[in-house]
This record gives structure tokens, C-alpha cells and sequence, in this order.
């Protein structure tokens, strides 16, 4: 009986595809569409896309066109070629402004952007487009059912813009160059006020100024240190309780200590 089932069962596979393999050499578009939404339905995507895309021209300008569009690009989103769906919905959008799907393909547009943002370590153009496909979906569409989603996609994408721009600045100080690393340290701040890492942002940057004012050549050197001093009080002023304190207290010390040269100076 097993037996049986095996072979009964190998026997359908094979004619499914057999009958896969002749529409889709066939000429018979409409033939075409109706296995094509069939195998959509049953989430075989590739095959269907591949039957959708061989129809596609003959549709043009015919009713069924807008429903075809539809499933030809949300096929290939469905497949994970984000690039293409991304094109291909925004297309949807465009050439269908009257559509009942006009909203769902504007937001599957720009969610398909945000789907093709790299990681954060990586150059971040994708990322910023993304970003700008979502707000203008949000703009458009301030009332839909999928802001919130909209929202949170741009909140994720954000926060990869914020980790580079973090991430640049904390490598200067890293590498010794504090110029470059206080410099991009005051760009992030300024560029991203509500940031999560603005607490480590503010203390690496204090961080920078004291090992420069520390290590600095006479004549460069009071001004650093007056510099450091207010990085050191703008840090603790917002951030009294840090993780950071002591270690920004430490520097303070020697901070007051070596500014007390130039007091007996003058």
C-alpha cells in the first residue's frame, strides 16, 4: 500500500510539472495567467512569476493588466528580490493611482528599499533612499493601516545611520586621532540630538579632548584643556549617573590640575 502511494505520489509531481513545462512553452496567455494565479495562491512564486513575466506585454492596457501587476510584483517581493519589487510596485502605484492596492503597493515599494539596506559597517546610500521612499509614503499616506510598520522602518534604518556616523567617530579615537574623532563626535551630536548613544557619544568625545590637550604641543595646549573642561562639564551636566562618571571625574582632576600652571602664570 505504501508502495503505491510512493508511485501515485511521484506520478502527480511529475505530471504537475509536465503540465508546468507546456503552458508555459504554450501561446495562450490566458492559459497562462490562470495557472500562473494559481501557483501564486499556492505560494510557488518562481514559477509563477516566470509565467507572469512572459505575459506581461500582451496585458497592457487590458482590464486584467492591474490585478497582473499586482501579483507579478508581489511575486518577486515574495522571492526576495527586493530590488525589482521595489521598481515594479512603484510602477504599480503610478500607473494604477485608483486602485484598491494603490496604498499596499506604495508601502511594499518603500518597504522593499528598506529591505535592501546593508549593514551599517557598509556605505549607507541605500539606507538614506529608503528612508526618504518611507517618509514620503507616510507623507501621502498619513491615515494608513501601515504608518506604524512605516514608522518603525525608518526608526531601524535611523538608528543604522546613527551607528556609522558612532562608529566613525569612535574608530578616530581609537586610531589616536582625537582632531578627527572630536570633530565627527560634534557632527553626531549635532546630527542625531535623541540618539541612544549620545551618553557614549559625549564621553568619548571628552575622552579625545582630554588625550589632546594631554598630549598637546605649549602653545596649543591651555586652550585644549579649557576645550576638555567643557566637554567634561556639558557630559556630566547631562549624564551624572553615567557608567562613564568616574573615569570623566579622573580626567577632570588632571584636566584642573594642569590648567592650574597657566593660573600661576598670568
Amino acid at each position: 500500500m505504501k508502495k503505491f502511494f510512493y508511485i501515485l505520489l511521484v506520478f502527480t509531481v511529475l505530471s504537475s510539472c509536465s503540465e508546468y513545462q507546456k503552458v508555459l512553452k504554450s501561446e495562450d496567455i490566458a492559459t497562462k495567467f490562470k495557472m500562473g494565479e494559481e501557483l501564486y495562491n499556492e505560494g510557488k512564486f518562481a514559477k509563477a512569476n516566470r509565467l507572469f513575466a512572459q505575459i506581461v506585454p500582451n496585458y497592457r492596457g487590458k482590464p486584467q493588466a492591474e490585478k497582473l501587476m499586482y501579483l507579478y510584483s508581489n511575486s518577486f517581493y515574495e522571492m526576495g528580490d527586493y530590488y525589482v519589487a521595489g521598481y515594479q510596485f512603484e510602477r504599480f502605484a503610478s500607473s494604477y493611482p485608483n486602485s484598491e492596492k494603490q496604498e499596499e503597493a506604495s508601502f511594499l515599494s518603500a518597504k522593499s528599499y528598506s529591505m535592501l539596506s546593508p549593514a551599517y559597517t557598509k556605505d549607507q546610500k541605500q539606507t538614506v533612499e529608503a528612508i526618504e521612499k518611507l517618509q514620503t509614503f507616510i507623507n501621502v499616506f498619513p491615515e494608513s493601516k501601515y504608518v506604524a510598520d512605516a514608522n518603525t522602518l525608518v526608526q531601524e534604518l535611523d538608528f543604522k545611520l546613527e551607528n556609522k556616523a558612532y562608529s566613525i567617530a569612535k574608530q578616530y579615537n581609537l586610531i589616536s586621532d582625537y582632531e578627527a574623532s572630536i570633530k565627527s563626535f560634534n557632527n553626531f551630536i549635532f546630527d542625531f540630538p535623541g540618539s541612544s548613544l549620545r551618553e557614549k557619544a559625549l564621553f568619548y568625545r571628552l575622552d579625545s579632548a582630554y588625550k589632546l590637550a594631554m598630549n598637546s604641543v605649549e602653545r596649543k595646549k591651555e586652550a585644549r584643556l579649557n576645550q576638555a573642561k567643557e566637554f567634561y562639564e556639558s557630559f556630566k551636566k547631562a549624564y551624572v549617573n553615567s557608567e562613564f562618571i568616574s573615569q570623566a571625574d579622573d580626567m577632570a582632576v588632571e584636566l584642573n590640575g594642569a590648567l592650574e600652571n597657566y593660573s600661576t602664570k598670568s
